[in-house]
């Protein structure tokens, strides 16, 4: 009996009999107001085009757009393509975002129909809509992509010329011009206007009534030539302005009036607003923003405290790095970027949790030396600081303090202006966003699957599963998470198929987050990345918010998925396959289920079959194959186990190939016979050459032999060396925690790690009382506490004192009797040797 067949499946075989076929003839239904809709004699789904089953209008209706990301600040313009008026003149263009932002659009000479991005409190995937009938109706349909305002290209918004010196204008030492420089051809205009904006957020804090804004402020030039830059002299804002303390200029076409929302326009960065700050700022800043930093005192003391529920930082640097479905690296602190690291000098890179708190929207950041140790802020000024409102915002988005950027600009960057940067009070601003210590954190758990393919569990299980369909990778009920992926037989260099297969897709899901599938493009043999079954475009973007997910392509070979529960894939290619690695914390340990086995510190237990009988070690390649086929996740007890059935597919079926063979044949194809390392052989010259590039790699050896390739032999290789590194870097350590200097003396090292010693020291005028060090022990406990120093010399001291003293009395003797030597014999002075 053949698995049940998705009903939009049914509808595409019904109505597309085989590759290459369109609608039929009778197929004459639109896609306005249907993107996205499967039902009908024509489809609007985003497979259509694979499959020829296309309303004749699906460019017409569901839009494609270029560029297809901005800032959310908005000003983009953005054209639709595919998409043409015949009489443009007649055409009045509105385009909705959200169901409830509207923006005025245009058409050009040619016919295009333009939309404009407007100014958004939020990142990610936006929903629009566009009529062409002045708002009567929408019928067409598309997504734009909303960016973070410092992952913008810096050929899409203005710089402020040594931004620093802005932010710090009006402190010592810092007057004159200021500067900011654009892309004229960023903004096609013969004169510009450039203006200040605000940003505020009003009302009790997490109350309904707290609100985010930003607001028009006014003007700094009106009506100057668009030469791509601009210098001014700043002088401090009227009263009435002052109460905005941060903001970004815009610069817009002239013929626009000041303010005016939704037109097209270039933003900075956005940045503290020194440079407009009141003459009692400038007549003396520090005790000004001493003042500051007291009032922010007082308002945190009366907010809840959210550093009760963030993760906790990871120890080391190589665990930060690798622990990536909970941490992602810090923009603004990164080495792969050079390691300018502004607010955190003596940091060589930082990192802050992907997911926002989910009470707060509160966000951690974890910051590490050179050595790969945790800067604590109690140590330094550049430790790692926690963050009210997370620097990436959080869904809803839109109210405090989810609002990307801005909201962390306003709890936790221009506080750091006023305690650390304007006033030397930084250990205010430490004392109420001090480092997390680590002492909790638990290292996630790592499984992968690679090359033909190869699967080595989370508890640490090796084994080999040559299947020809498509699989439960995992599933966790903890948070219905679903981990699928596609297995296709490899290639011989003569073009016959091998008798050993690779994974060619891998799908997930979480909840109800959106899909994404990675697979190898036909064509490139590169990633391809589809978002509910849509293939993505990465020219603009490597960054994606989604829905319940975060998405990252790293140099179009490397893709990382970051869940909200704190799980993380990364797939990449490894040769002719994807190699595909995914972490999990241990809140999934005796939740997961699949071929990567069961999180629950017992490898023993890794290959249960579906009736609960267990495999146990040293089981035969050929009952393994069985375990595979059989791979099921489980439902409640008692209930019938199930694969990969097509109702609950993941995966894309886009051409007619995947139809045919995957969508509409068993999960596990039963005629597939592989090959078993029983079978394989090698004549002598390739064993030989295995031999010396797999050395004791079984894995590596079994490829070479099942496919007659080294390089794939190479490429299994490499993938199951880069596992072992991982592991290696996720492995647990130690923390004792941060010891502190004793009262009137000082301490030597800041590292809290099984192994580290901390030596102590008094100052001047003190002894100290207990031990000069202390070393943290395996146990997680310090050798000893932190010494005193009371008041009085120490021993060391007056022995010095006493001992420097005698040395002195000697010297002075000795210059006496040589000097009387000289008066009596010269030649104890003289030249001759």
């Amino acid at each position: 009996m053949k698995p049940a067949l998705l009903p939009w499946a049914l509808l595409l075989l019904a109505t597309a009999p085989g590759p290459g076929s369109g609608p039929t003839a009778d197929a004459q239904e639109s896609c306005s107001l249907r993107c996205g809709a499967l039902d009908g004699p024509c489809s609007c789904h985003p497979t259509c085009s694979g499959l020829g089953t296309c309303c004749l209008d699906f460019r017409d209706f569901c839009l494609e757009i270029l560029p297809y990301s901005g800032s959310m600040m908005g000003g983009k313009d953005f054209v639709v393509q595919h998409f043409k008026m015949s009489s443009p003149t007649d055409a009045s263009v509105i385009c909705r975002f959200k169901d409830s932002i509207q923006t005025l659009g245009h058409v050009d000479s040619s016919g295009q129909v333009h939309c404009v991005s407007p100014l958004l409190y939020e990142s990610g995937r936006i929903p629009f809509t566009v009529s062409l009938d002045n708002g009567h109706s929408f019928p067409r349909a598309g997504t734009w992509l909303a960016v973070h305002p410092n992952k913008v290209s810096m050929m899409e918004k203005s710089e402020l010329v040594n931004e620093t010196r802005w932010q710090y204008y009006g402190t010592a030492n810092t007057s004159g011009n200021l500067s900011l420089t654009w892309h004229v051809k960023s903004l096609p205009t013969q004169t510009i206007t450039i203006e200040l904006w605000g940003y505020e957020e009003t009302g009790m804090p997490y109350s309904q009534e707290w609100t985010a804004k930003w607001s028009y402020l006014y003007p700094l030039a009106t009506h100057i030539p668009n030469s791509g830059s601009f210098t001014f002299t700043p002088t401090p804002a009227p009263p009435s302005y002052q109460r905005w303390r941060v903001g970004a200029l815009r610069i817009i076409d002239s013929k626009n009036y000041a303010g005016q929302k939704d037109v097209q326009a270039l933003w900075t960065n956005d940045h503290a607003l020194a440079w407009h700050l009141s003459d009692d700022f400038r007549e003396d800043p520090v005790a000004w923003a001493r003042t500051q930093c007291q009032a922010w005192e007082e308002l945190e003391d009366q907010l809840p405290n959210f550093l009760e529920e963030l993760p906790d930082c990871p120890c080391t640097l190589t665990q930060a790095r690798a622990d990536s479905g909970r941490f992602f690296t810090d923009y603004g602190c990164d080495m792969e970027q050079g390691s300018v690291c502004t607010y955190h000098p003596g940091a060589v890179h930082c990192v802050r949790s992907v997911q926002a708190s989910l009470r707060y929207g509160s966000g951690q950041q974890c910051c590490y030396t050179a050595d790969g140790t945790q800067l604590l802020t109690a140590d330094s000024s550049g430790g790692s600081t926690p963050d009210r409102g997370h620097d990436w915002g959080a869904p809803p988005f839109r109210t405090p303090p989810r609002v990307p950027s801005m909201s962390h600009w306003l709890y936790d960057v221009l506080s750091f202006y006023y305690c650390c940067l304007w006033a030397p009070d930084c250990p205010r601003y430490m004392q109420r966003r001090p480092s997390n210590d680590c002492r909790n954190y638990r290292p996630p758990r790592l499984a992968s699957a690679f090359g033909d393919p190869h699967f080595v569990t989370f508890d640490g299980t090796n084994f080999t599963f040559n299947g020809r369909g498509e699989y439960v990778l995992l599933e966790a009920a903890l948070t219905d998470l679903r981990v699928q992926a596609r297995a296709q037989p490899g290639t011989m260099s003569n073009g016959t198929e091998t008798r050993g297969t690779g994974l060619t897709a891998v799908a997930v899901q979480e909840g109800n987050s959106d899909v994404v599938e990675v697979r190898l493009a036909n064509r490139t043999r590169g990633l391809e990345v589809l978002l509910n079954q849509e293939v993505l475009s990465f020219t603009e973007q490597s960054w994606m918010d989604l829905k319940g997910m975060f998405l990252s392509v790293a140099a179009g070979d490397r893709v990382s998925i970051m869940l909200a529960s704190g799980a993380g894939l990364e797939v990449s290619v490894q040769g002719p396959f994807l190699s595909v690695s995914v972490l999990l914390p241990e809140k999934f340990l005796t939740h997961t289920h699949g071929l990567l086995g069961t999180l629950n510190n017992d490898p023993t237990d890794d290959f249960t079959l579906h009736s609960g009988r267990v495999l146990p070690p040293g089981t035969s390649p050929q009952e393994l194959f069985l375990f595979g086929a059989n791979c099921r996740a489980w439902g409640p007890k008692g209930a019938m186990p199930r694969t990969v059935h097509n109702a609950s597919s993941l995966l894309t079926y886009d051409s007619w190939f995947l139809v045919h063979n995957f969508l509409y044949q068993p999960k596990h194809d039963p005629t597939f016979k592989p090959l078993f390392p029983s079978e394989t052989t090698l004549n002598p010259s390739l064993a030989q050459e295995a031999a010396k590039l797999c050395e004791d790699d079984h894995f590596c050896n079994f490829d070479v032999a099942a496919t007659g390739s080294l390089s794939t032999g190479t490429a299994t290789r490499v993938a199951h060396q880069l596992h072992q590194r991982r592991m290696q870097s996720l492995q647990p350590v130690v923390s004792c925690g941060w010891l502190a200097p004793p009262p009137n003396g000082q301490k030597e090292g800041n590292r809290y790690l099984a192994g580290s010693t901390i030596y102590f020291h008094c100052d001047n005028g003190y002894s100290l009382a207990g031990a000069e060090t202390s070393t943290c022990q395996a146990d997680g406990t310090w050798s000893s506490p932190t010494p005193k120093c009371q008041p009085g010399r120490s021993y060391a001291v007056l022995l010095g004192i006493i001992f420097g003293g005698l040395a002195v009395v000697a010297a002075v003797a000795l210059v006496y009797v040589l000097l009387r030597r000289r008066k009596g014999n010269t030649h104890v002075w003289g030249a001759e040797p």
